[in-house]
C-alpha cells in the first residue's frame, strides 16, 4: 500500500505504476460533466472574470497537485447546515474524456479517480504532465462515503447537487492505479486481450 497525501508531487506520481494500490488522504474536488464543461468554458477558453475568477482562485490551488474525483454524491444536510456524504461511489469516467486532458495539463491535476477508465487523450496527458488515473470500487458507495471525514464546502449548486463541485477531506481512500504516467493502461490492455480472445473463439 502506497500512502499519498494531497498536494501530490510529480515525482511521487511518476513513481507509480499500473497495479499499485494507493491510499490517499487530504482534499479532493468532485467534478462531473457540468463541472468539467464549466472549467473548460469559463476558466481555460477565456480569462475568468467576476464570480468565475473568484471560484478559480479558490479551487485552482487545490487542483494544482490535487485530485479530481468523478463522483455524484448522495448528500444530507444536518440541522446546523453542515453537509455530509451518504454515498460517494465513483461515476463512469469516459464522459469526461473530451475535457480531462486539458484540465490535467492546464490546472496541474495529479490524479483522477473514477471507474471504467479513460481514453488516449487522457493517457497522453498523464504521460506528458505527470498524472495518473485511479480506479475506485464501484458498488461500494456507502462504504466509500465513510472515508469522507468532512465536507468542507460546495460550489455551483445551480448545476444540481450531484454535478456541483464538492470540496471534501478524506482519510485512507483506497484505489488502484490503472493508468500511469509511463503510458500504461490496464483498461486498454483488458480491451485488447478481450478482442484477441473473441477472435480466437469466433474466428473474427
Amino acid at each position: 500500500m502506497i500512502k499519498l497525501k494531497t498536494p501530490i508531487t510529480e515525482e511521487k506520481i511518476r513513481s507509480l505504476k499500473v497495479g499499485d494500490v494507493v491510499s490517499l488522504s487530504g482534499v479532493f474536488i468532485t467534478a462531473r460533466d457540468a463541472a468539467h464543461k464549466y472549467m473548460i468554458d469559463e476558466w481555460l477558453d477565456k480569462e475568468p472574470r467576476g464570480e468565475d475568477a473568484e471560484l478559480r482562485a479558490i479551487l485552482g490551488p487545490l487542483l494544482d497537485g490535487g485530485v479530481i474525483y468523478h463522483c455524484g454524491p448522495v448528500v444530507r444536510q444536518d440541522e446546523k447546515g453542515k453537509w455530509h456524504f451518504v454515498a460517494a461511489g465513483p461515476t463512469t469516467s469516459a464522459r469526461e474524456e473530451p475535457y480531462q486532458h486539458r484540465v490535467i495539463g492546464q490546472l496541474g491535476v495529479r490524479a483522477v479517480i473514477g471507474k471504467g477508465g479513460m481514453g488516449e487523450m487522457t493517457l497522453d496527458a498523464c504521460v506528458k504532465h505527470g498524472a495518473v488515473y485511479l480506479h475506485a470500487v464501484g458498488g461500494a458507495a456507502s462504504l466509500i462515503a465513510q472515508q469522507v471525514v468532512e465536507v468542507e464546502d460546495v460550489y455551483k449548486t445551480e448545476f444540481g447537487l450531484p454535478e456541483a463541485f464538492w470540496r471534501i477531506r478524506v482519510e485512507d481512500f483506497q484505489c488502484v492505479v490503472t493508468m500511469d504516467s509511463h503510458g500504461e493502461s490496464l483498461h486498454k490492455k483488458v480491451l485488447q486481450d478481450s478482442r484477441k480472445r473473441y477472435e480466437e473463439i469466433f474466428g473474427a
